[in-house]
């Protein structure tokens, strides 16, 4: 298991990303990593400006998902991992640390799905949609594509070679953010296009509050990637602010006893966690994860 720590800077505001565990960057060449790296750094860069001006963290969270969602280069949205019929079916969700929280599931057409699940938070009395159609997404003001942006050569050259191996693809890949604004509120977000050939109307942990994603002010905000399935047996997000809140673990002890537990259950994946005080945990146990955060300041990533 790797682990990334990232103590609070002094500014009192925090910020930390992920792009998805199961990344393989042995796989990747010099030039990809370069481009992993710049996307990465300019989704942190969206969101520290915003933290940086005053900003909530609620809106630093969207900030930064939204560049991920917007780039080719992930499991989310743009990019997004293809069902056995060849298309995008995107799940994501947002919480803030006051409990407010909304989510979608199996959207087909929002350009932006952490948008959309913000909208059910701030804009309706639910938590979870099931596919806002183009009437709703409009009046909640926001894009609509046709199916095929979602669309990319690569996933469709991942999709024909899991359908010819008659198998699903790794279980990974996601993108999300989590911070802390200058009032101290936590607020984290997560978006995802789910796991290459898998069924239609197939759900993970993503849009399921409290198995992917989750938000408390006072204790911990909590994105998580990686094996849905297990995320959503163990509810790892409020696993780990259980842990802390009634059980009375920091952070560290907290994330790594959730990831032991999700390991020893077969889960490959990983998470990212801010505390009350802003320090941050970065972790995973597969091969790698897709992942930045801010240091004094300073923008890290890790590819």
């Amino acid at each position: 298991m790797t682990t990334i720590w990232a103590p609070a800077a002094a500014s009192s505001t925090s910020l930390a990303i992920h792009g998805g565990a199961g990344a393989r960057p042995s796989l990747l060449n010099p030039d990809e990593k370069v481009e992993y790296h710049r996307a990465l750094e300019i989704s942190l860069l969206a969101g520290k400006t915003i933290l940086d001006a005053g900003g909530s963290a609620i809106d630093a969270v969207c900030a930064s998902v939204m560049v991920l969602e917007d780039s080719p280069l992930f499991n989310s949205a743009h990019g997004a991992a293809l069902n056995a019929d060849g298309l995008a079916e995107l799940d994501a969700s947002v919480m803030l640390g006051s409990g407010e929280a909304g989510a979608i599931t199996g959207a087909k057409i929002v350009r932006n799905p952490v948008l959309a699940a913000r909208a059910v938070m701030e804009r309706t009395k639910h938590v979870l949609l099931i596919d806002p159609d183009e009437q709703r997404l409009a009046s909640w003001g926001l894009e609509t594509v046709p199916r095929d942006y979602f669309i990319t050569p690569a996933r469709v050259a991942q999709l024909a070679k899991l359908q010819a191996q008659k198998s699903t693809g790794p279980q990974h890949g996601t993108v999300g953010a989590v911070a802390r604004d200058r009032d101290g509120n936590l607020a984290a977000a997560t978006s995802t296009g789910g796991t290459a050939n898998q069924f239609v109307g197939r759900v993970g942990d993503t849009p399921v509050i409290g198995a992917g994603t989750w938000a408390d002010s006072d204790v911990v905000a909590i994105s998580c990637t990686g094996q849905g399935e297990y995320f959503l047996r163990q509810v790892t997000a409020h696993d780990i602010h259980a842990r802390m809140r009634y059980g009375g673990a920091d952070l560290r002890t907290a994330v790594a006893d959730t990831m032991a537990a999700l390991g020893d259950a077969g889960g490959l994946g990983g998470l990212i966690a801010l505390d009350a005080a802003g320090d941050a945990v970065l972790v995973f146990n597969s091969e790698g994860m897709f992942c930045g955060h801010l240091e004094n300041g300073a923008v890290i990533t890790n590819v």
